[in-house]
């Protein structure tokens, strides 16, 4: 894992489980591989800050867990997403295009994890057995039922976006990327400790 990434995982402090449904849900089903996708309206923002972190934990306490992120409309992984992931350490090749497919590596030895904007019906999700994490409230409030989902669990954060064009920007989208990184850094330690 690159140094800087490995640094930052290590003041990520210890804290409450954000969501007591997600942990008892992963707990009882440790046996097999879980796969976790993180939807919000966009796919643009948080839940692409979430497939990126629970990719990153997962590896690092070794859990059987894959991450994944989709929305219900496609737009793009947003440049900001891109450069706060930038900041904390990540590795970042992105493709050309309206919707473009960026590589993120967080080690040399490991695959990156691949971004773009997909909706929850996109072939490259699975289509059964994983678990919906709602992290925006309208995706929340908008999409009662998602098709193959073991559990739909909401796991909301505010929006970034509220920030775009301010001087706050990159500062409230790295904070956004750690709230989530400590968030699922505490819902993992507490499942390799089981």
């Amino acid at each position: 894992m690159f140094e800087k990434i490995e640094q930052l995982i290590k003041t990520l402090a210890n804290k409450e489980v954000k969501s007591t449904d997600l942990l008892d849900f992963l707990l009882a089903h440790q046996a097999g591989e879980n796969h976790l996708v993180f939807v919000c309206t966009h796919n643009s923002r948080r839940s692409q800050f979430g497939q990126v972190w629970a990719h990153v934990l997962a590896h690092h306490f070794q859990l059987n867990i894959k991450a994944y992120s989709a929305g219900t409309e496609v737009t793009e992984c947003n440049p900001r997403t891109l450069q706060a992931l930038h900041a904390q350490g990540f590795e970042i090749l992105s493709e050309e295009g309206e919707n473009p497919v960026h590589k993120v590596y967080f080690s040399k030895e490991a695959d990156p994890i691949l971004l773009w904007s997909k909706t929850i019906e996109d072939d490259s999700l699975p289509q059964a057995n994983f678990v919906a994490l709602m992290t925006c409230d309208h995706a929340d409030e908008n999409c009662p039922f998602i098709p193959g989902a073991q559990a739909r669990i909401p796991y909301r954060y505010e929006d970034p976006k509220a920030f775009d064009g301010t001087d706050l920007e990159a500062k409230m989208y790295q904070e956004r990327s750690l709230e989530i990184a400590t968030d699922l850094h505490a819902l993992f330690s507490q499942l390799s400790n089981k």
